[in-house]
C-alpha cells in the first residue's frame, strides 16, 4: 500500500478554538504535529492548551461476511505498536482496512480487500464513520461490510511484500468471532465494531 504524501490542511475554523503556534515534529512514515492554541471553554473562559496529532490520513474497513454459511472473513498480520503494548506476538486479528490514499471510500476499500484478502468485493455497503482515537489520532475511518462467496476469492492476498505486510487470510463463523472478542482472541476496536453491529442486526439482515 503506497504511502500518501502529506498535503496541507487548512485549519478549520472555530469560534472556540484560537490556533497560537504549530510545528513539525516528525515528517518520516506519517506527520507529528505539535499544536499551541486557545480552547473558549462552557464558561466563555479561553485556555492556553497544547496538543500533539498525528496525521495519516482517512481510511476504510470492511467486514466480508456469507449469510448463508454464517461466516466472515478477517486477516491476521503483525503490528508493532501492540507489540511493545504487550501483545506477545504482535498478531492482531482485523477485518480488512486501509488507508484512503486519495481515492474516494468505496474504490480504497476494493482495493485493499483484494490486496489483502484475494477476495474481489462485489458491493460494498457503507455502514458509518467514526474517528478510532481522537485525542491524538486525526484518522477517521469509512465502516463498510459486503457479501461474499468462494468464488470471488480471484487471488491470494497476503498484502503487499514491498511494505512489510505479511498478511494470513482467516474464515470464522460469526459466533466464533464474536467468542474471540470475548476472551482476547480479538482486540482490534475496528473489528469488534463490525463484529458486534453484525451481531446486532445479524447476517440474514447485514
Amino acid at each position: 500500500m503506497a504511502r500518501p504524501h502529506h498535503r496541507e490542511h487548512p485549519l478549520p475554523a472555530s469560534d472556540r478554538v484560537r490556533i497560537l503556534q504549530q510545528r513539525v515534529l516528525a515528517d518520516d512514515w506519517f506527520v507529528l504535529k505539535k499544536t499551541g492554541f486557545e480552547y473558549r471553554r462552557r464558561d466563555g473562559r479561553w485556555q492556553r492548551l497544547q496538543r500533539e496529532t498525528y496525521d495519516r490520513g482517512n481510511g476504510a474497513v470492511l467486514l466480508l461476511f456469507n449469510r448463508v454459511r454464517g461466516t466472515v472473513v478477517l486477516t491476521r498480520q503483525f503490528r508493532f505498536p501492540a507489540f511493545v503494548n504487550g501483545c506477545a506476538d504482535g498478531l492482531l486479528v482485523e477485518a480488512c482496512a486501509g488507508l484512503l490514499d486519495d481515492e474516494e471510500p468505496h474504490a480504497a476499500i476494493r482495493r485493499e480487500v483484494q490486496e489483502e484478502t484475494g477476495f474481489a468485493v462485489r458491493e460494498p455497503r457503507k455502514l458509518f464513520e467514526a474517528y478510532m482515537s481522537p485525542g491524538s489520532v486525526t484518522e477517521k475511518l469509512h465502516f463498510f461490510v459486503a457479501e461474499y462467496e468462494t468464488a470471488d476469492r480471484v487471488g491470494e492476498g497476503g498484502g503487499d511484500v514491498s511494505e512489510g505486510e505479511d498478511i494470513e487470510v482467516l474464515e470464522f463463523t460469526l459466533s466464533q468471532a464474536l467468542a474471540m472478542v470475548g476472551d482476547g482472541g480479538i482486540q482490534d476496536g475496528k473489528t469488534i465494531l463490525l463484529l458486534q453491529h453484525a451481531a446486532l442486526v445479524g447476517l440474514a439482515r447485514l
